[in-house]
């Protein structure tokens, strides 16, 4: 037994059952010719045929079964074929919709109106019946591929989208736990990265940077402190006053955070890598590690800086009580143009309300 042939067989079974079950639309004004072209494909065996004398009709008809093929007459009382034509093209636009023309005349200009018009071929009156089944299945063939074609594109798409909301969701859950790594090596709380970096999402919605940027924001600010990480335990969680020399290496974590993180094209990792890097860095330009200032500070860590001290000021430490929200926004105000962007201030008071209820939602004893 030959596998291959079976196989092409199956194929070839398959394409013609599927070509016999393809809607047909007959449109014709007169009765004979409707009935003999439904007797000719009725001995084909094709199985899903429709007609109509009125051609007014084809695009009610069109909408409600979307057919496959258009067999289509020129000369019809009170619409032409060419009209029918014009206004089926734009119902279906870029749909695929096979129209063979059917017509006794033969002369260039109604072929080239047909053909502008959207017609895939032509039949000459009167017809062979081998010649018009030859060009149905043909035509079908066509319509066939491209229907295939455009399952195969949706499901693909399809395939595509789960695929990279699967990733997403990988790097949004990475970044998170690295994020709550690096709070936990200073004695903070989960709580504080779930605070912070709701803050921050708000912000960036409410500064109109829209919602897909405000929800990266949400993810990548969570790896604000994440260089942490590789500060001394001596240094990052002594109790008293750092020196000088002990600030310096402090300092450093910034740095540490941006070479944790990397530097990658996607959005989440370049919105983590700038506010790792210039969450510390201040708007006239006194802040750390690169001393930059005003607009060259990247938004997301302007968000970041604003986001973090507030937050920090207003929750309990072993060092300190929280702060009232009041004189924390004291401190923003007072720093508004120094240490913060003016903007930003305006719009974390603006919004404030809404920035005390994230505080009140994500308690110290939470963790993510």
């Amino acid at each position: 037994m030959d596998i291959g042939l079976d196989l092409t067989d199956l194929l070839l079974d398959s394409v013609l059952e599927d070509i016999h079950n393809a809607k047909i639309l007959i449109v014709d004004d007169n009765p004979s010719n409707v009935a003999l072209l439904e007797a000719v494909l009725e001995e084909e065996e094709y199985t899903n045929i429709f007609s109509t004398t009125d051609p007014f009709q084809v695009l009610p008809l069109y909408r409600d079964h979307q057919f496959d093929l258009i067999l289509l007459d020129i000369r019809m009382p009170g619409i032409s074929g060419i009209q029918v034509l014009q206004k089926l093209k734009e119902v279906t636009r870029d749909e695929f919709v096979p129209v063979i023309v059917l017509t006794a005349q033969t002369d260039q200009e109604t072929r080239q109106q047909a053909l502008a018009a959207g017609a895939k071929d032509f039949i000459t009156k009167p017809f062979e019946d081998w010649e018009i089944l030859l060009r149905i299945e043909n035509t079908l063939q066509t319509r066939l591929f491209y229907t295939r074609q455009v399952v195969r594109a949706d499901l693909l798409e399809s395939e595509v989208l789960k695929r990279t909301k699967e990733i997403l969701a990988t790097q949004f859950e990475i970044v998170q736990r690295l994020g709550v790594a690096g709070e936990l090596r200073d004695n903070e709380t989960g709580a504080h990265v779930s605070r912070m970096s709701h803050i921050c999402s708000l912000l960036a919605f409410k500064r109109g940077l829209g919602k897909d940027y405000a929800k990266q924001l949400l993810y990548a600010s969570t790896m604000h402190d994440v260089g942490k990480i590789g500060i001394p335990d001596s240094i990052l969680l002594k109790p008293g006053k750092l020196s000088p020399e002990e600030w310096q290496v402090m300092k450093q974590h910034p740095q540490i955070g941006a070479k944790i993180i990397g530097d990658n094209d996607s959005k989440l990792i370049t919105l983590a890598r700038e506010t790792a890097l210039y969450h510390h860095e201040k708007w006239d330009g006194s802040g750390y590690p690169y001393q930059i200032s005003g607009e060259k500070i990247p938004v997301a860590a302007r968000i970041a800086a604003i986001s973090d001290v507030f937050d920090a000021l207003t929750s309990e430490r072993p060092y300190k009580k929280a702060w009232t929200v009041e004189r924390a926004v004291g401190v923003l105000q007072e720093e508004s143009g120094k240490h913060f962007e003016p903007v930003m201030v305006d719009l974390f008071i603006e919004n404030l309300p809404e920035i005390v209820e994230i505080k009140e939602r994500y308690l110290d004893q939470e963790t993510y």
